[in-house]
């Protein structure tokens, strides 16, 4: 390994992530022979083969997968010291991996946006996937950061919360109990329910508080995401419980009622997690005290777009009345 490069790495590594020769010289703007031709050389220098094909696919052999994880260390170690040379020049630059559950979505992108515009020479990588994909990335280190609904208990990680997360009832906006208070739970463990996926965090918290209670849901149907169980609930399909979060500047919300049902909101947490014993790059520990801020940032945020939409519905309603 002594005579490897670290172009060598680099071409392996990205081959390794995106399971293609072809996509790795794209991305590295290489042509596929020079690519082929690196890790000949790498694997001659190894002397054992680093990937194994089947039909079409290439897999990594055991002795690729110990090499990723290296690649992984050498790669943050050189992204660390780019980041510490820059910090002592008085600059902000690097890149954030960041990856997040599907219900952050409604809020992250904003979060980032206005921390972009604080540290410009920033590059920020976001995932958005369900809370299992999310918690696998965590285990393998793939990323800086993480945002997640509930602290990841699967996984020797380090989680703080920084950021409320209520669970409220949905239901049409037609719907029989949209203009009753104080509804009993056992009323709406009757109706047909709409549920997430097995494992989301929201389904976890709203089964927990029913089951606390003796109930237990009608889950009529699930479904993959937050935008396809509105729909539904739009559709007369069900009711169901969703984050708060997932009606930020959401014009569906005029088809939409949340239920004031006892014992809701349910009130729930956002946390940050990292891998236990993570040295954290000097931008995601920018971030990490940028997010103390989150709430404030956000209810600034809301307010603005209350602002500039309240005359757009006057102007919308006025229009109708014509």
């Amino acid at each position: 390994m002594r005579h490897s490069t670290l172009r060598q790495l680099e071409v392996f590594e990205a081959i390794a992530r995106l399971g293609s020769f072809t996509r790795a010289a794209e991305e590295l703007f290489l042509t596929q022979p020079t690519v082929s031709m690196q890790i000949k050389k790498l694997t001659d220098e190894i002397g054992l083969p680093l990937f194994e094909q089947v039909g079409k696919k290439i897999y990594l052999t055991d002795v690729g997968r110990e090499l990723q994880q290296t690649c992984r260390g050498v790669f943050e170690h050189f992204a660390r010291f780019e980041m510490m040379t820059a910090n002592m020049k008085g600059l902000k630059t690097g890149k954030l991996r960041l990856a997040v559950v599907t219900t952050a979505k409604y809020f992250a992108p904003q979060l980032l946006g206005m921390f972009c515009r604080q540290y410009p020479g920033v590059d920020i990588s976001l995932t958005v996937t369900n809370r299992e994909r999310v918690l696998e990335r965590l285990a393998d280190n793939q990323d800086d950061l993480y945002i997640l609904g509930q602290p990841p208990k699967e996984v020797n990680a380090v989680a703080q919360t920084f950021l409320e997360n209520p669970l409220v009832v949905l239901a049409p906006i037609d719907h029989p109990l949209a203009n009753k208070k104080s509804i009993m739970p056992k009323l709406i463990a009757g109706e047909a329910f709409l549920s997430r996926e097995f494992g989301s965090g929201t389904r976890i918290a709203s089964e927990r508080f029913f089951a606390e209670r003796g109930l237990k849901l009608k889950i009529r149907m699930e479904l993959g995401s937050n935008e396809a169980i509105k729909q539904a609930i739009m559709g007369g399909l069900g009711i169901s419980v969703l984050s708060q979060h997932t009606l930020a500047l959401d014009t569906a919300m005029t088809q939409l009622a949340i239920l004031d049902v006892q014992g809701f909101p349910i009130q729930r947490q956002w946390y940050y997690a990292y891998p236990s014993g993570k040295q954290l790059s000097i931008v995601a520990q920018a971030f990490l005290a940028y997010l103390q801020q989150a709430p404030k940032f956000l209810a600034e945020m809301s307010r603005r777009y209350e602002n500039i939409t309240d005359p757009l519905l006057e102007t919308k309603g006025n229009n109708s009345a014509d």
